[in-house]
This record gives C-alpha cells, structure tokens and sequence, in this order.
C-alpha cells in the first residue's frame, strides 16, 4: 500500500497544526509572555541590536559583519527553522488547493484573510518569507502572501506590547494606525498589481495541484526544506553579514545632530526598509536613539520601516513575487515611514 493511501488528509493536517502550535508556542508565545512582564517593570527589554551600549554603529569591518550575525542569527535561528518547516509543510502536508481556496483571488478578501493569519505568528519579516514562499507555490495571491509577510511584523501584538511598555502607548498607537492600512491596503494593491494573465496561470496551476498526485507526503516534505534550505539560507547568510558590516553607513553617528529634517525622515526610513532586525528589535533600537536625543521624526520612520521588509526577505522572496509588486511594496513601506515621522512630528513625539 503506498504511503499516500495509507494516510488520508486528515493526519496530514493534524501534524501541520501541531507543528504550527508547538514551535509557535515554544518560538513566539510563551518567550512573549514573560518578556512583556520585563517590559512592564523595566521598561526595556534589552541592547539596541545596532550597537550596544555604544553611540554609534562600529565601523565596517569583517568583526562587525561577524559579530552583528552571530547576535542576530542567536535571536532568530529558532524561528528561522520553524519558518522553513512550515513553509514546506504547507507544500507537503496540507491539501493541494486549501491554500488557493482561501487565500487565491485577487480580491480584498485574500489579503484580508493574509493578514489575519499572521497574527499568531508574530514573525520577523525574514522569518516569515519561507512560509510565504511556501504560499505562493501552493497558489496563494500575491495580495493575500504580501498582508501575511507584513503582518507577521507590523501587526505582531507582542511587539506592540513590548512598544506601549518601553516607548509609550502613543508609539504603540501610532505603529497600529499606520500598520493596519499597512498590511491590509498593500495586500490589495499586491492584488491590483497582479495581471489577468498571470491570475488565469493560477488558476491553472490550483487545477493542476488539485489533480496531482500526492504520493509519499513525508518525503515529498523533506526534499522540498531541503531545497528551500538551500535555496533561501546562504543568500540571507551572505546579506545579513554585509548589512552588519555597513551598518555604519547605514546609521551614521547618532545624537541631537539627526534631528526632526525632511532628509533625517527619508534617510532613515530609507535604511530602516534595507536593514535586517529580529522581532522586535525596532524597540530597543528606537529607545537608544531617542535616549542619544535622535527626534522623533527619524525615529518614526523606523518604527514603520525596521520590522516589515529588509534586503535580505526581499531576496528571500524575489522568485516567490514578480519584481514590480517587490518594488511597489518596498516603495509604498519607505512611504508610511516618511508618513510615521511626519507624525511623531507634527504629534509632538
């Protein structure tokens, strides 16, 4: 009896969801947990990423470019893995059209239901892209993929926890204005940007998953995180060590000098889209800096770009998204920066 008859979709769905719920649990939400009671009675939780205890990034440099990945790949690996297990899970193990039939037309809908789903993952964007990766082969939209990639970040409820303790409840509030049109409006702009021919390919392609085979779901799923192992790991490996090293560049000198200026606001929401962090890691960033008399404006313009994209998830998902729907959200990002800094401003942050 081969292996896709002896098992039907059922136990199939219960390992995915067990997988989902234990690594979420383990991952994400009980370490959450007790790290808002530290952010409610420190009013911290920990380092700025970007530099320590120190003013200023160190200058580029092979120990910068090491040391900043062995800090970042410490806070992230664990999710990291479980991203790719769910990412070729959702490829392997799950029903051929269930991601199609919830999250495949292009209407708002898909991008409704994308950026529900990332609540309870609460990921960083590189994180994320292997399960959207997975997604998009299983024939989700390009809308609902999009509000699923931003939302694991912007929407994270733990990260605007950590914010109202640490920055204050208006940051926090501010984050949640601008994140939810966010998410959602670039989700169905992803959609808008999605050519009927390329919508009818999808649908061909759910037909063709539909009536494939599923032989040996359990290999099949070892082969495909194998592949995306491969495939996705080394590039970001590679990328996350040039951005240690040029963060510098990046962020130059910090202090009462980067002040409330239109170019402050641009340039800073600007590195923040490349620049790669862990979950969360925009608070204390953003608490160093305010703490060293950065204002607001720069500061609010990393609150919207730090945690959504980064150069290393948008290589990640370059094959996963035609490049004109990339650009667009990566441009639309650095937009609802300059706008979040304009805020803090014209709010008196």
């Amino acid at each position: 009896m081969s292996e896709a008859r002896s098992l039907n979709p059922a136990p199939r769905w219960i390992l995915f969801a067990a997988i989902a719920v234990a690594g979420l649990l383990y991952v994400k939400w009980l370490p959450y947990w007790d790290k808002a009671f530290v952010a409610a009675s420190s009013h911290s939780i920990g380092q700025s990423i970007l530099m320590g205890k120190a003013a200023h990034a160190p200058a580029p440099s092979w120990d910068a470019a090491l040391a900043y990945a062995l800090a970042y790949g410490k806070a992230i690996w664990k999710a990291m893995v479980l991203g790719l297990l769910l990412g070729s899970g959702a490829q392997a193990l799950l029903p051929a059209d269930w991601i199609a039939r919830l999250m495949g037309r292009t209407r708002f809908g898909s991008a409704v239901a994308g950026g529900l789903l990332a609540l309870p993952g609460m990921m960083c964007t590189c994180c994320a892209a292997p399960v959207v990766v997975g997604l998009r082969r299983q024939q989700a939209s390009a809308g609902g993929a999009i509000a699923f990639w931003l939302g694991n970040s912007v929407l994270n409820p733990a990260t605007l926890v950590f914010m109202g303790f640490v920055l204050g409840w208006r940051w926090a509030a501010l984050r949640l204005v601008l994140g939810v049109p966010m998410v959602f409006g670039l989700g169905y702009l992803a959609n808008r940007l999605t050519t009927a021919r390329e919508a009818a390919q999808a649908e061909a392609a759910v037909v063709e998953l539909a009536a494939a085979p599923q032989d040996a779901p359990f290999r099949r799923w070892l082969l495909i995180l194998g592949r995306m192992t491969l495939r996705l790991v080394p590039e970001y490996i590679v990328l996350v060590l040039l951005l240690g090293a040029g963060r510098a560049w990046l962020f130059p000198a910090l202090g009462p000098e980067i002040g409330n200026h239109i170019q402050w606001i641009a340039a800073f929401a600007v590195a923040g889209a490349l620049f790669v962090i862990p979950t969360a890691g925009e608070v204390p960033i953003i608490q160093a800096m305010l703490a060293l008399g950065v204002g607001a404006g720069p500061a609010g313009a990393l609150l919207m770009t730090l945690p959504p994209i980064s150069l290393p998830s948008m290589a990640m998902l370059s094959r996963a998204f035609p490049p004109r729907i990339l650009a667009a959200v990566a441009g639309a990002v650095v937009l609802f920066g300059l706008t979040g800094g304009a805020l803090a401003v014209a709010l008196r942050f």
